[in-house]
Formats: C-alpha cells, sequence, structure tokens
C-alpha cells in the first residue's frame, strides 16, 4: 500500500520530516527541518553537530518535498538535502514560497557559512526547485503518478498549510490499475498537519478541518495543555509588562523571527490603542505604555514584518480592518528596529548602562543563537531586568534553562545560571512564562481538529511533541475514535 517514514520530529518537536513511500518505490517528503536543543545531538554519539548528518536517508525514489511553512525546524536541513543531490521540485504555498529564501539565507549563515558565492549558489538552486501554489487547489506531485496535493490555511504563520494527499486505488498496490471511477472511490486522503495554529490568534484566520482524512499525521506540541482565551492571554501580557516596568528595567522577549514577532507586535499595537484610548477618557491617568519603545531588533524579523505587511491580503477580517480604520498594527509609532550590528551592540550597551524601561523583542525564540544572547549576557545579571517567555522551549536550550533556573534568585536562593557560547551567566532577573501565548493549537483544537471531520481517520500517527504530550493526545484520541489505530510516531 504505502508506509510513512520518519526522518525527525519523532522523538521531540524539532527536526520535522517525514517520507510517504509509495508500493513502487516512490516517494516525497513533507518537510525537512533543523534539529535544535538536545534533539541536535546524537544519542549514541554525542555529536553535537547532527544536523550536518542529518541526511542520513537515502535520497532514490523521492520525487519531491513539499514544505508546510517555513520555520527552521520545518525546512532548515533543505541546504544539506540539496547538497546530496536533491532536485525535485520544491512545493509550497504562495506566500511560504516567498519567505523561504530568507529563511534559508538566515540558516546558512548562522550555521554553516558567510561566503556570498555559497549562499547565492544555494538560494539560486532553491529558487529553480520552488513551486508556488495557491490555497485550496490540487496539484498533480510531479514523477509520481495517481498522487495529487493540496495546501490548506494552518493559521500557524504566513503561509503556513496543511497538507492532503489523495492516493488514487491505483497507486494504493503494485497490481495493475482499476477503473478510473473506481479508483477515485477508492483513493486513500492522507493529511499531514504541519504545525496547526490556535483559533483567535492574531493576524491570521484559523485553520478548518478537511472533510476527510483516512490517515492523519499530526502534531501534538501542546497536546496536553489547553491555553487561555485570547483576551486572558492579552491581559496577561500586559499586566507583566507592567509588573515589569516598575523594576525600572528592560523587558526582554526572545521571539523567532518569522510569526510570534509580528503576532507580538499586532497584541503590543492592540494594548497601546486601548490603554490610549483609556486616558483619553480618564485624562490624567497614568501611562507607562505612552512613550514606551518597542525595539525589535532583528534584520530578519524586520524583513519577514515588511512581508507580512504586503501580503495583508491573506490577513484576517479583524486585522484587515484595523488597516482600514488607519491604524498600522505592524508599523506604529513607538516601534523601533535595530538592523546594523554597531547599531545592535550599542542598544545593548545603553540598556545596560541606563536601565531604561523598554520592550526588547529578538530572536532566537529558544535563546540559541541570535541577537538575544548579547542581551541575556549584558541584563540577565541585573535585577532591574525582566525575561517574558511566549513560545515553547525545548529541551537543551538556553530558553529551556532560563526557564527552569531563572526564577531561584526571586525565590530567596541563589541565583540559578545559563551558559550562552561558553559563558556562565548568573540569572536575577525575573523570568516569566505566558504559556497561552503560542502560535500552535493546544490539546482542545487539536481534539477538535478531529472531530470536525466529516470522514473521521482510520489511522492517526502522533508526531512532533515531548512523550507526556503525546501520550496523553493518544488517550484522548482512542477515547474519541475507539475504532481508530492511534500511535505514536
Amino acid at each position: 500500500m504505502f508506509e510513512i517514514l520518519h526522518h525527525g520530529a519523532v522523538n521531540g518537536v524539532t527536526g520535522s520530516c517525514h517520507q510517504l513511500k509509495l508500493a513502487n518505490g516512490l516517494s516525497l517528503l513533507v518537510d525537512c527541518g533543523l534539529f535544535q536543543g538536545a534533539e541536535s545531538i546524537d544519542r549514541e554519539s554525542g555529536n553535537e553537530d547532527f544536523n550536518r548528518k542529518q541526511i542520513d536517508f537515502p535520497l532514490a525514489g523521492i520525487q519531491a518535498l513539499v514544505v508546510t511553512h517555513c520555520h527552521i525546524d520545518h525546512v532548515g536541513r533543505i541546504p544539506y538535502l540539496l547538497a546530496a543531490g536533491f532536485d525535485g521540485p520544491v512545493y509550497a504555498s504562495e506566500a511560504t514560497a516567498q519567505l523561504l529564501p530568507l529563511v534559508i539565507e538566515d540558516a546558512i549563515k548562522v550555521g554553516v557559512s558567510r561566503d556570498e558565492r555559497l549562499i547565492r549558489s544555494v538560494l539560486q538552486k532553491l529558487q529553480s526547485l520552488l513551486v508556488p501554489v495557491p490555497y485550496k487547489q490540487w496539484f498533480d506531485i510531479a514523477g509520481i503518478d495517481g498522487l495529487k496535493a493540496k495546501f490548506h490555511c494552518a493559521g500557524h504563520i504566513l503561509g503556513s498549510a496543511y497538507v492532503e494527499f489523495d492516493l488514487a486505488a491505483a497507486s494504493l498496490t503494485a497490481a495493475a490499475s482499476p477503473a478510473e471511477k473506481h479508483a477515485r472511490e477508492k483513493s486513500h486522503k492522507i493529511v499531514f498537519s504541519g504545525d496547526l495554529g490556535a483559533p483567535y490568534s492574531p493576524l491570521l484566520p484559523a485553520p478548518k478541518a478537511p472533510y476527510r482524512a483516512d490517515t492523519l499525521v499530526i502534531e501534538s506540541t501542546y497536546g496536553d495543555r489547553v491555553h487561555e482565551s485570547r483576551r486572558q492571554r492579552r491581559a496577561q501580557l500586559q499586566q507583566v509588562i507592567e509588573t515589569c516596568l516598575k523594576n525600572g528595567g528592560t523587558v526582554l522577549i526572545p521571539a523567532f523571527s518569522i510569526g510570534r514577532t509580528q503576532e507580538l507586535l499586532y497584541e503590543l499595537e492592540e494594548i497601546i490603542h486601548r490603554v490610549s484610548a483609556a486616558n483619553t477618557r480618564n485624562s490624567g491617568s497614568d501611562n507607562v505604555w505612552e512613550h514606551l519603545d518597542i525595539i525589535v531588533d532583528s534584520p530578519l524579523a524586520a524583513e519577514f514584518t515588511a512581508s507580512y505587511r504586503a501580503l495583508k491580503h491573506l490577513w484576517d477580517a479583524e486585522a484587515r480592518n484595523k488597516v482600514r480604520a488607519g491604524r498600522h498594527p505592524l508599523d506604529f509609532e513607538q516601534l523601533l528596529t535595530v538592523n546594523r550590528h554597531a547599531d545592535h551592540l550599542n542598544t545593548v550597551a545603553y540598556l545596560k548602562k541606563t536601565g531604561r524601561a523598554a520592550v526588547v523583542i529578538a530572536a532566537s525564540g529558544m535563546c540559541s543563537g541570535g541577537r538575544i544572547q548579547n542581551y541575556l549576557r549584558a541584563l540577565l545579571p541585573d535585577e532591574r531586568t525582566d525575561v517574558i517567555f511566549v513560545g515553547y522551549q525545548a529541551r537543551g536550550t538556553a530558553g529551556r534553562d532560563i526557564q527552569q533556573y531563572g526564577p531561584r534568585f526571586r525565590e530567596g536562593k541563589s541565583p540559578g545560571y545559563v551558559v550562552l557560547d561558553g559563558q556562565r551567566v548568573d540569572i536575577k532577573a525575573g523570568v516569566y512564562t505566558l504559556g497561552g501565548y503560542s502560535a500552535h493549537a493546544d490539546q482542545r483544537d487539536l481534539l477538535n481538529f478531529v472531530k470536525r471531520m466529516r470522514h473521521k481517520p482510520q489511522h492517526i500517527r502522533i508526531v512532533h511533541g515531548d512523550d507526556e504530550a503525546k501520550r496523553e493526545l493518544r488517550q484522548l484520541y482512542r477515547e474519541m475514535l475507539p475504532d481508530t489505530d492511534v500511535v505514536i510516531g
């Protein structure tokens, strides 16, 4: 019939790469992402450079790559895939196809080389293979007869998609093909969820479940948790920032350049707008937000934010209505963008020296690299500083260590510490985690995604989550669908 092989996102939440292999030996890949944190270390050898050798599966018969979205844990191994000889089409939604070269260029610069000739060569190769496809439009997979695919909006980041495959009955076995009508009636629908977004997230429409899925491969990042409502988490964000500002220092928010940064800007603009409107009604009220600088320190995030603005036709109705009302959710007055590296270093030094109240958003979201590390080195030992985590922190990342050991000092114990680029940094800053602020679907959303299918899956395979999240989600799916085969990985 067919089989699904996993080359990542089985023992954790990073390195998504799944292979759909048909009975005739032909196959395709869904995503080819980078491992991060503890998942980037080879458990047998202890090799911390795991990603470089992780095209460790044969490419024979692989005809195409289908990309769900351009987060690094879903696309970061594409340069290695190309270097290993892959030259098939790379299918992506139109927005993902536009953003993907930016992500790959940054990934090469950070993890491989800053050689401009090498980077240009990889990007030219990628551009020659990219095939942009609109949402909700069937397309054939080149080189594989009887298999077509369709992207549906996943609501995770701009351009994100879950992928529906239609495998004709003729392709389900190596036997001779039956009549076309019979093949249509007996085709098999396979859905790969990619990363599903949370309903009512800022900017993007919520994902809608497919009509039918016979086999479902689904993420489980928050398979054991339920998020707060949008209103609750925005109120919580406002309250935490206002509490932090009373300390008189800088608020650091580690965030990925694409998706989370834009959502945070959208929510911060909404908070500033509401506070300003309230102060207009109650003149004389103290407004800590009025002159507060919101600093985005990431050239990549600035490029993505510009792309988000250019692709506003993909925004949800709420966001488009704000634009029509004359507001600028991603380009407001108090927003400052730091691009040049020299300006970045000056900003870090200035904030360290003055303790000026400001909100700094910088990558990477798990503190594993990027400009956020310079802020953390300079400001974590300062009691006036506060760090707010608004996204998942994988095991083995600096973000997870700060989350785990950071609160010690505020609890009256000796300071915890984190190792950043080989340097031990004590943590005296306040550390907060807003668990509901996630672009990922939570447990309730993952259950509803299946519940709302008209024709339920016969097989569910759970990936992309920590062990506890996968086990709990498996149990709930089994209770919901007792006749369905539900497995982990």
